[in-house]
């Protein structure tokens, strides 16, 4: 029997760790990883978008994952998003996360050209086949991978006995009831859009995986366990004040990433970096805002955790 419990909780994207040079660096991806323990989240969701994942090579996706499982010390529940733009790679990402020990692979579906949908569960099956020990996530992605995940799909999809789960980060809501419905008893659905955590777990969402999470993990993991105690009032205060926080965060010029980034920096003294090219660093207008939006973390975690 599959262990479902191990997906249910708060689950960071985990963000990309750069040195000063913009290389990959591992030491602090160690860092990153230790500090979310110490968050108390349930696990981390390694090389996906927060991950910047489709600015890097093979081999540093590799080593970023070589250094969080290292770092995780079988801590955190690791789910390692292997999707490439090729077969091929994905192949190779896919084994590779077996070998380390993952409890899940995720992919989205190949972007760029439309494939039809017997191509997409080909790839998928494809990638699954390549780490045949491990669960297989679906991530649904649609408004970055220009592909929803259907009905009909799904179900194709649902033959594979490895397939345990979908990152839905569609935004209606009602499609977490489907691809709950339709997966039956033991079948995972993860809320993808942060700022509706709450309406997910009350869908039905066993968990989340977001990628605002790492920078203010304690009012996340605070909604989930309000959630989980029925209080959805007390959740959903929470979650007005988080959507508030990303608002801002959005308001800057600079890459939403490259915003938490720094704010991680200046709160906790951690310092991962900045983003890859071609998305965009912070500008210079950005500092008083990102202050702002430090000090309503802040704020927010003094008064509800």
């Amino acid at each position: 029997m599959r262990d479902m419990t191990k997906y249910q909780g708060i689950i960071p994207a985990f963000y990309a760790c750069y040195d000063e040079n913009g290389a990959v660096s591992t030491e602090r991806t160690k860092m990153l990883t230790r500090r979310l323990i110490q968050k108390g989240v349930k696990g981390v969701y390694v090389g996906g978008s927060s991950g910047e994942c489709i600015y890097q090579s093979v081999q540093e996706r590799k080593a970023i994952l070589e250094a969080v499982m290292e770092a995780a010390e079988g801590k955190l529940t690791v789910i390692a998003h292997v999707a490439c733009n090729n077969t091929k790679d994905s192949c190779e990402l896919a084994a590779h996360a077996e070998s380390l020990g993952v409890d899940a692979i995720a992919s989205i579906p190949p972007i760029y050209f439309h494939l039809p949908e017997h191509a997409i569960a080909q790839y998928w099956n494809d990638i699954s086949d390549a780490a045949p020990n491990t669960d297989f996530v679906i991530y649904n992605i649609p408004q970055l991978a220009g592909v929803a995940l259907t009905m009909p799909l799904f179900k194709e999809m649902l033959k594979n006995p490895r397939v345990a789960a979908v990152k839905n980060s569609s935004m209606p809501v009602q499609d977490i009831q489907m691809f709950k419905m339709e997966g039956g008893d033991g079948f995972v659905v993860f809320n993808g859009p942060d700022e509706q955590l709450v309406s997910g777990l009350a869908m039905g969402a066993d968990g989340g995986i977001g990628g605002t999470y790492g920078v203010m993990p304690e009012l996340y993991v605070k909604m989930f366990a309000l959630c989980q105690a029925g209080d959805y009032a007390g959740a959903r205060a929470i979650q007005y004040v988080a959507d508030e926080i990303i608002y801002a965060m959005c308001a800057c010029k600079g890459n939403l990433y490259a915003v938490m980034k720094e704010i991680i920096k200046q709160r906790e003294g951690l310092d991962i970096g900045t983003v890859r090219k071609p998305l965009p660093g912070l500008a210079p207008e950005d500092a008083d805002q990102v202050k702002k939006c430090a000090a309503m973390i802040d704020e927010a975690i003094k008064k509800y955790c």
